[in-house]
């Protein structure tokens, strides 16, 4: 894939906080959907208070019915387990540095955003205490359908969301509990019924992989399967997750994901599933199709990231991918369809 010369399109910078005692510390993530001849994102944006001190750490919290509570806790008390500069332990409880929510940011070229002025969605209930975060966008009629992670101290679960028009959104609440991640859902019915990728995270036995979910409703889900494993002594050997909405090919459904390694390094592969029985996996990427190499991507909140999570297709082929830098920043990179189907190999 070719990096768009604009990138990162998005910056912390670029977003104005949501209150002024806070700060932006990453816009990244976006989810990606389509309204008439714009191109419209919705940003993770990471918020931290902008008051802090080398001596505590400082955990914001969304409660109930509106408002944040900004948590602070000392680095040298023994109780605290610093993980890295994203999250921390104290006393058998995890809290987060930061908190985000979703923003709205619109382009009529696919290249330069101009951001809403106020959030999208906000942190609002229980399950979402921590935040809301990376956002997949997936448009069914006039519907654009929007999963996203609800994170608490219960843990990352997913999270339902529609609009027809990226100015008011309805809430359906919690679909999948937690631990389930990356949940993308199919762009069309599939054998009358709707389909989704979605990613448990196993405790103790079995990978974080890709599974695949069924549902009469888009609420109600069930039929879970594995579909897409990590591989041993490979780039994707630590973690798979879901990226992009699927897109329809006349070889299949073509799904781009992300992989990680045991160091955490985090790249992004193709697989084909069959298009009558996405169950069915027929061919997969044996390299990367990206990999962190630009200084944006490779050094930022949360280093060596690329993270897809959307694309813009075509009616001549080409494919504009929207992804995650290093936890903060937007880029994009282009490729077209016959590239990808190109990097295919059998299962």
């Amino acid at each position: 894939m070719r990096r768009l010369p604009q990138n990162p399109l998005i910056r912390p910078q670029d977003v104005a906080p949501s209150r002024e005692d806070f700060e932006v510390a990453g816009a990244f993530n976006p989810g990606v959907g389509r309204l008439g001849d714009e191109v419209v994102l919705l940003v993770r944006v990471a918020e931290r208070p902008k008051a802090r001190d080398e001596a505590h750490l400082v955990a914001p919290v969304a409660r109930p019915g509106g408002g944040i509570e900004v948590l602070r806790f000392r680095r040298d008390d023994p109780d605290v387990e610093i993980l890295d500069e994203r999250w921390f332990r104290y006393r058998g409880g995890t809290y987060l540095t930061s908190i985000s929510h979703l923003r709205a940011a619109r382009s009529t070229d696919g290249a330069r955003f101009a951001v809403d002025a106020a959030p999208a969605i906000l942190p609002s209930t229980p399950t979402e205490a921590f935040g809301v975060e990376d956002p997949r966008i997936t448009r069914i009629g006039g519907d654009h359908w929007i999963t996203y992670k609800a994170v608490s101290s219960h843990g990352i679960a997913t999270a339902l969301a529609h609009t027809r028009d990226y100015a008011s959104y309805d809430r359906h609440g919690v679909i999948l509990c937690p631990e389930n991640l990356d949940v993308v859902i199919f762009p069309e019915k599939i054998a009358g019924g709707y389909a989704a990728l979605t990613r448990p995270a196993p405790m103790n036995i079995g990978p974080p992989a890709i599974w695949l979910a069924r549902s009469p409703d888009l609420l109600h889900w069930g039929r879970h399967e594995p579909l897409v494993a990590p591989r041993p002594g490979m780039w994707d050997s630590g973690r798979v997750g879901a990226s992009c909405v699927p897109f329809r090919t006349p070889a299949g459904w073509l799904l781009i994901y992300h992989g990680a390694d045991e160091t955490h390094r985090y790249c992004v592969g193709v697989a084909l599933v069959d298009g009558a029985d996405p169950s069915k996996v027929l061919a997969r990427s044996r390299e990367p199709i990206m990999t962190p190499g630009a200084s944006y991507e490779e050094h930022g909140f949360f280093g060596g990231v690329v993270f897809p999570t959307g694309a813009v297709v075509r009616d001549d082929g080409g494919v504009t991918v929207y992804y995650g830098a290093a936890d903060q920043h937007v880029c994009a990179a282009e490729t077209t369809l016959d590239e990808l189907l190109g990097c295919l190999a059998d299962a």
